[in-house]
């Protein structure tokens, strides 16, 4: 149901790649969101209200909220899903619904460790997206190679900070995930990567290929190499997970951190495309594309167009 890949330790770009995987198509919209903008955290009355202060580009889901982006100081943001959370709720501070969770992060935050020192300011809440339950785990990293994941569970923030937590997928949760990864070469353990869809296989493989990435020679196969990896970890359409449903990939994205170049790759397509947000990061207007539109190849930077806000 996603992978979440960060590339840290090559010495020529901080980069992540990570892939969508859903029931049905997530519907997405790549949008470029100025400074300045005032949002809110959802139509509920407690809802956390704010101007941004960075600008970004992003996917919207459904457009309801943000699932994945970078803002223009190369904070980057992943929303996957994670079954059955509980967020904290002893708390009087303003909600964001969890479909928000990306875009208020990137709206706020330079860097992962502003984030982490900001988790209280407001309170994540989970309502039924079209009527259906979905919870979600956030992971983060900027152009230092800080990396973070953040999952609300039994009540509290659960947080994993640093450097080496580069891979993260989807149910148990991450404790779990690393116990699991411990049983397998070159983690602690002596199995060979698996090769199922579920959520800990996937995590799994992703972290041996990603173990064993060549060194690139140049953005573009460092760009490439966690592609492939995400790709690897895919999940392709019809295949089964044990209860019988069907969650392919729709889609894989990169942020490039430290050059500030955000890609996108539907599955339907035989080809990438990416946005500069250098060049788009001092921008006034609200801009948007729909990345699935047929024809589209390479930069499409110059081809997002005037937009109203949606969410």
């Amino acid at each position: 149901m996603c992978t979440r890949v960060f590339w840290n330790d090559n010495p020529i770009a901080k980069v992540t790649s990570r892939c969508m995987d859903w029931e049905v198509s997530d519907e997405p919209e790549l949008w470029f969101y100025p400074r300045g903008l005032e949002r809110s955290g959802g139509p509920q009355p407690d809802a956390a209200r704010w101007r941004s202060l960075y600008s970004s580009v992003g996917l919207s889901m459904w457009n309801i909220g943000t699932s994945d982006g970078m803002n223009e100081k190369g904070l980057a943001a992943h929303a996957l899903f994670l079954d059955d959370i509980k967020p904290p709720t002893a708390t009087d501070a303003p909600t964001i619904v969890i479909a928000m969770w990306v875009q208020y992060v990137l709206d706020h935050f330079a860097t992962v460790a502003e984030v982490l020192e900001h988790l209280d300011d407001v309170r994540i809440i989970a309502p039924p997206i079209r009527g259906q339950y979905m919870g979600a785990h956030l992971a983060l990293e900027d152009p230092s190679g800080d990396s973070a994941i953040i999952e609300p569970i039994d009540g509290e923030l659960v947080v994993h900070h640093g450097a080496e937590y580069t891979v993260m997928a989807n149910s148990p949760g991450y404790d779990e995930q690393l116990a699991n990864l411990a049983r397998y070469a070159p983690f602690g353990g002596d199995l060979t990567p698996p090769g199922d869809i579920t959520s800990l296989d996937r995590f799994v493989r992703a972290s041996y290929f990603r173990h064993y990435l060549p060194e690139p020679a140049n953005v573009t196969e460092t760009i490439a190499g966690v592609f492939r990896i995400t790709q690897n970890a895919a999940v392709p359409p019809g295949a089964p997970y044990n209860d019988g449903g069907v969650y392919p990939t729709w889609w894989h994205a990169a942020s490039d951190v430290t050059n500030r170049v955000y890609y996108f790759w539907s599955t339907h397509s035989p080809s990438a495309i990416w946005v500069d947000l250098a060049q788009l990061a001092d921008g006034k207007e609200l801009l948007a594309l729909d990345p699935r539109r047929e024809g589209l190849i390479g930069d499409v930077t110059a081809r997002l167009a005037g937009a109203d806000l949606a969410y």
